[in-house]
């Protein structure tokens, strides 16, 4: 009998973790990397295979599940442009030009690695859905599908840190599940208000030997922020939010 229950208790231990547990990790991995609502402060670097180095400073803040902005601080050139996502649609805002001009998901107003997708991120839980979760002992890794076809990913493969419920690594798929990029989480700190997530996110791709782009969290805070923050009208504005 004690036999018996011995292997219950083994079976019991082995069992997978369903999707709507994988989906309930998901969801607390994206509070912990940020408050719904929030500000945030970041230097993008883009490093060819040569060592050439472009730099990039963003100011930029996020509500809800479906609006983020961004405004350049840096370099000079690009210097008050301003980026606005809203659920899947996309501006970018060039003073000189005078009106938002429409982008992608996958290109990138920076260059490098890191795609406006990247850049403009919206919670991972509101454009994925957990497939499969495997428990790796020390980590979770969630098997991800997209939601609908027009994210830039169709599948994202994500390790988590079961201590601190955290990403350390991301794989970016197509729908074939061909590799496009990884996304290393690195350096955990503290930056106070309840808020400990990496600060510096590393990504390379094999479509893009030998290039690499880091983003680097200088600060990151919960912040309350009207609607009207996230509207076109608003985007030549944006330097008004740091005052």
């Amino acid at each position: 009998m004690d036999r018996f229950f011995g292997i219950c208790l083994a079976l019991l231990m082995v069992v997978p973790l369903s999707a709507q547990d994988g989906n309930d990790i998901l969801k607390k991995l994206d509070r912990n990397l940020s408050p719904e609502s929030f500000e945030s402060y970041r230097k993008l670097i883009n490093i060819e295979p040569n060592g050439r180095r472009k730099e990039f400073v963003l100011f930029t803040v996020k509500k809800g599940a479906d609006k983020v902005a961004a405004l350049f601080l840096a370099p000079d050139s690009e210097k008050g442009r301003s980026t606005l996502r809203l659920d899947e649609n996309m501006w970018l805002y060039i003073p000189n030009v005078g009106r938002p001009i429409r982008v992608t998901s996958m290109q990138s107003v920076v260059g490098g690695v890191f795609n406006n997708a990247d850049i403009l991120r919206l919670d991972y839980a509101e454009e994925y859905f957990v497939e499969k979760t495997e428990d790796l002992e020390t980590e979770w890794l969630l098997h991800t599908k997209a939601k609908t076809n027009s994210v830039a990913y169709d599948h994202l493969r994500i390790w988590v840190d079961k201590d601190r419920i955290l990403p350390k690594k991301i794989e970016c798929m197509t729908e074939a599940f061909m590799l496009i990029k990884t996304i290393h989480f690195k350096e955990v700190k503290d930056f106070g208000g309840g808020i400990v997530r990496p600060s510096v996110m590393e990504t390379d791709s094999p479509l893009h030997e030998g290039y690499k782009s880091v983003m680097i969290f200088a600060s990151i805070a919960g912040r309350e922020l009207k609607d009207e923050v996230f509207t076109l009208t608003f985007m030549p504005n944006m330097e008004t939010l740091r005052k």
